[in-house]
Formats: structure tokens, C-alpha cells, sequence
């Protein structure tokens, strides 16, 4: 029997909506077998699914989050160093759902896809679990490492591996999971069709609720217990929820594949193919209306796709600025008084439980307030177009680069004000509260920039390639922490040479974090006015105008 595969197919052409026990025609469930309504699918099924889609964001972010402390302190990696290589390790996990959706689309299906990447975590996280176990052998009873008794480079290139196996597994998961979950939901039927929309609400929302819980939990067990119970207990939460999953297996629709299909990129292919050929012939004939009807499609298409990259590229600066909060803005919040309820002292990457917190209590206000205000003065039924709500996202990020850095500037007087700066172990008379205006802004940005280019790259696609759309909202991200990563290399090697303080110096009451937010300001503010300058001109496929 044929293999079945979960590609995107029409759903339950012809059936009977309210005939439960008929077979759902189109879909089957893992072992190829038709699959009836009253037995397959729904929440009974997407559960599964959240269940690991949860416990992969939990897990990711329980090391992304405090990564820089590791790097710096067992490791023994330079502060620039360590921001460099978490930058382009989070921007390959970023960019790796290309490969993932392509590898998808074309071969795997989605089921088969989140069971990849499943195995891949277990890896993963175990490989991460058993080298940090290892790396405690090299430090001191106090808990400094001796840099005479470091990790090898055999054991340095082991944990990187292992990082990467887990970015390699967020390519198989992250362009699947929700796909898969909202697959287990009948478009056409009325109540399925209800559910499938509480679904997207629900999802973002328990993911902002994972990430924040991971932040604060994960982050004060890898500090106060040990950095190999705490990744072990992510490892081990990977495997149970991986367990759950396939507990729901006999449950899961699996799309059969649409006859003829080709998956997004060789489309994509074909259509800039297609545009490349009528070009030519336009400079040859002056002519078009001797194009066939599939040529002129396709060509349109592939203009379609073409239109949305400057938009791509105007976006990039703020994936750099999204970038420091698991690094730089760690680090800052390391030097700071962080204790509350008297004696209780915060490890610094909790403090980015605020950016999840600042979503999960803006995301209601905005849909609440501000969508039916923005309605009555714009006239837009969604309050702000897609363009305007990007903009405003990045007109907020820019605000909050420019806050840190007045922060930072502040930090580094107060050190200096109390005979600090020669002391980097010193704990700056500073209160961690200093932080929480960028770490809310950064948030609330998220719900404006993310959630905006999400829904745009998705809707402005065209229907075939909307899979690509998706994967373009993610790039963003991930190019924006290579983009940082390189910046933070080259300005560190440029300010530390001639023997003078870097930019990004061990001891940071001697570094000058404020001088790159403040170049990080500027080319925010440089890219929201080519973002605006491009955003004047875009046409929606709806051939609506932003402005």
C-alpha cells in the first residue's frame, strides 16, 4: 500500500457534513485507512499536537534565553563572542523552516515531519544535557572555571553540535505544527471551521505562556540547581510530550496528496522562469497580448513575490534589534540589584518573562481598545492595514533600542558614580526595574511587528505559495541575528584593537553597550524610513493602497 502524506488537498469534497460515521473523503489516518468524523480529528486530536508544540517552545527557550550565561561562564566564552555565536545560532534555527517546509511539502508530509523533529530534540537536548554534565568537572569549588582546566575544543565543538541538532529540529517542527493542528479541523464543516479559528487564538497564546514559564523556571534551576539538571529536565520534558503525541497517532487526519501537486518552490521557480521568458518577449515584440494564459499567471505570480522583498528587506532591522533581548539585554540585567521580596535575587534571563508578559496583557487591550478606536478613525475594519501595524512595530522597536540606551548610559554612570568600574563582579546599585521599559516594549512591538508580518507575507502570497510567505515572516528573524552577530564581530575586533576597551568588554562597566544601541537606533530609524518609502508605493493584491 501506497504510503499517505498530509500535503495541503481539498478537505472533504462532497461529504456530507453532518454525517459523522461516513468516510471523510480525502483523508485517511498514518496506516493509509479512511477515517470518519466521529473518530478522527478535532480538539480530541490538535491537543496532541499542542501538547509538543508547547513543550518544543518551552525546551527552545529554556536554553536560548540563559545560553549567553552558559557561553560566558562554563564555557568560558568573551561577552562578544558569546553574543555572536547565540546570534547566529538562534538566526539558523530561524532560517532552517526553509529547508523544513521544503522537505515537507515535498517528501515527508507534516506527520512524519514533527516525528523527525521530535527524534531530533530527544537528541538534541540530550547531547546538550550530557556535555554541560561534563563541563562540571572543570570548574572550581566556588564555581569560577579555571581557564587552565577549560573544556577541550573537542568538548566546546560537541555542545555546538548539539545546539545545532536542535536548530536543525526546529526546521522539521516549526513549519509543520500549527499546519498539522489546524489540518485535524474540517474547513467546510460549520462547528470544526469555529473551532479551527479558536485554534489560532489559543495557540499563540499558550506559546506565550510556555516561552514565559521556561524563561523564569528554566533559568533559575540551570543557576541555582545546575546546568545539567536543567537541560536534562528539558530533554525529558521533549520525551514525554513526544510520547503524547504519538499516543494520538490512531486519531490524525493525514491529507492525501493533490494529484499533479509540486511543492512551493519549484513553483516559485517556474513562475520566475515564466517572467524572465514574457520580459524577454516584451523587449523583443513590444507586445503581450500574444501570451498564453499560464504564462501570464505565472508571471504575475512571480511579480506578486518579487513586490514583497523590498518589504522583506525594510523589515530586517528590527530581527536585529529582536536579537539582543536573549543577549545583550541579558548581560545588562546581570550587573543590576535583581532582588525582590527582600531577599530573593532574580537570575537575569527571568527578567525576559516580562516580554511574554507584556503580549499576553497588551494582546487583549489592542483587540479590545485599540482595533475598535483605530476603526472609527481610519475606517479600516481591522483598524490598522497589515503595512501600517508592521510600521508601527518598528516605529516601537526603534523606541526601544533608544531606551535601552539611555538605560545602559545610566548604568554605566551610576557605576562610575560609586568606584565600580574597575570591578565587573560588582553588583551595580541599580534597580532591575530600570529594565522592564524595554523588555515591555520589545513585547508589545511583537504584537504590532510579528503578528502584522505574519498575516501579511501569508496573505500577499499567492494561494500555492503561501508556505513560502510563512517561512519569509521567519527569515526575518533569522537574518536579523546573523546581521547582529556579524555587526557585534566586526565592531568588537575594530574597538578593541590598539589595546583599548571594546564595545562589548568582559567587564561591562568598561564596555559600551549604550554606543551600539545607539547604532542600532539609527539604523532603525534609517530602515523604517526606506520601510515607509517602500510602504507608499505597495499595492495589495486587493489593490488597496496603504496610505
Amino acid at each position: 500500500m501506497a504510503p499517505m502524506t498530509d500535503a495541503e488537498a481539498p478537505f472533504l469534497a462532497g461529504a456530507d457534513p453532518d454525517d459523522d460515521q461516513a468516510p471523510l473523503a480525502g483523508v485517511s489516518d498514518f496506516r493509509g485507512r479512511p477515517v470518519r468524523r466521529a473518530t478522527s480529528g478535532g480538539w480530541r486530536s490538535a491537543l496532541f499536537v499542542v501538547v509538543v508544540e508547547i513543550a518544543g517552545s518551552f525546551a527552545f527557550f529554556g536554553v536560548s534565553a540563559n545560553l549567553i550565561t552558559y557561553l560566558t561562564g562554563p564555557l568560558g566564552h568573551s561577552n562578544a563572542a558569546a553574543a555572536s555565536a547565540v546570534n547566529a545560532w538562534s538566526g539558523t534555527a530561524s532560517l532552517m523552516p526553509l529547508l523544513g517546509a521544503f522537505v515537507a511539502d515535498s517528501w515527508l508530509g507534516r506527520y512524519r515531519s514533527i516525528i523527525l523533529a521530535c527524534t531530533l530534540y530527544v537528541l538534541g537536548y540530550g547531547m546538550i544535557t550530557l556535555a554541560a554534565t561534563l563541563s562540571v568537572q572543570y570548574q572550581s569549588p566556588v564555581g569560577d572555571v579555571d581557564s587552565s582546566l577549560g573544556p577541550s575544543s573537542v568538548q566546546v565543538a560537541f555542545f555546538y553540535a548539539s545546539l545545532y541538532l536542535v536548530a536543525i529540529a526546529q526546521g522539521a517542527d516549526k513549519p509543520c505544527g500549527l499546519a498539522f493542528a489546524a489540518d485535524q479541523f474540517d474547513p467546510d464543516h460549520p462547528k470544526e471551521r469555529a473551532s479551527r479559528s479558536s485554534l489560532f487564538n489559543w495557540w499563540f497564546f499558550s506559546m506565550a505562556v510556555g516561552v514565559a514559564v521556561a524563561v523564569a523556571v528554566v533559568s533559575y534551576v540551570q543557576e541555582n540547581v545546575g546546568w545539567g539538571f536543567g537541560f536534562g529536565m528539558l530533554c525529558a520534558i521533549m520525551l514525554c510530550s513526544f510520547a503524547v503525541f504519538l499516543v494520538g497517532t490512531p486519531t490524525y487526519r493525514l491529507y492525501e496528496p493533490t494529484p499533479g501537486a509540486e511543492s512551493p518552490f519549484a513553483r516559485l521557480a517556474r513562475s520566475l522562469a515564466a517572467l524572465a521568458r514574457t520580459s524577454n518577449f516584451a523587449k523583443r515584440h513590444h507586445r503581450h497580448d500574444e501570451e498564453d494564459e499560464d504564462a501570464a499567471a505565472k508571471s504575475e505570480e512571480a511579480r506578486g513575490v518579487l513586490r514583497l522583498v523590498p518589504i522583506w528587506a525594510a523589515c530586517l532591522a528590527y530581527g536585529v534589534v529582536y536579537a539582543q533581548v536573549m543577549t545583550l539585554f541579558n548581560k545588562q540585567g546581570r550587573t543590576l540589584d535583581r532582588r525582590i521580596f527582600g531577599g530573593l535575587e532574580l537570575p537575569p534571563a527571568a527578567l525576559q518573562t516580562l516580554g511574554p508578559a507584556s503580549i499576553l496583557v497588551f494582546v487583549p487591550i489592542y483587540d479590545r481598545l485599540l482595533v475598535p478606536a483605530l476603526r472609527c478613525a481610519t475606517g479600516s475594519p481591522s483598524g490598522l492595514t497589515l503595512l501600517q501595524r508592521v510600521g508601527t512595530g518598528m516605529a516601537v522597536s526603534l523606541a526601544t533600542v533608544l531606551t535601552a540606551a539611555l538605560v545602559e548610559a545610566r548604568r554605566l554612570e551610576t557605576a562610575r558614580e560609586h568606584g565600580l568600574v574597575d570591578d565587573p563582579d560588582a553588583t551595580v546599585p541599580m534597580s532591575w526595574a530600570w529594565l522592564v521599559p524595554q523588555y515591555g516594549m520589545i513585547g508589545v512591538a511583537d504584537v504590532f511587528a510579528m503578528v502584522g508580518m505574519q498575516e501579511f507575507f501569508y496573505d500577499q502570497m499567492p494561494g500555492e505559495l503561501r508556505s513560502l510567505g510563512l517561512a519569509l515572516y521567519l527569515s526575518v528573524t533569522g537574518i536579523g541575528g546573523f546581521i547582529s552577530s556579524a555587526l557585534i564581530s566586526f565592531i568588537d575586533r575594530v574597538t578593541s584593537s590598539g589595546g583599548g576597551d571594546s564595545w562589548f568588554a568582559d567587564n561591562l562597566n568598561r564596555a559600551h553597550l549604550d554606543y551600539f544601541y545607539w547604532l542600532l537606533a539609527g539604523i532603525s530609524a534609517a530602515e523604517l524610513v526606506l520601510y515607509l518609502w517602500f510602504a507608499r508605493s505597495y499595492t495589495y493584491n486587493n489593490r488597496k493602497r496603504i496610505m
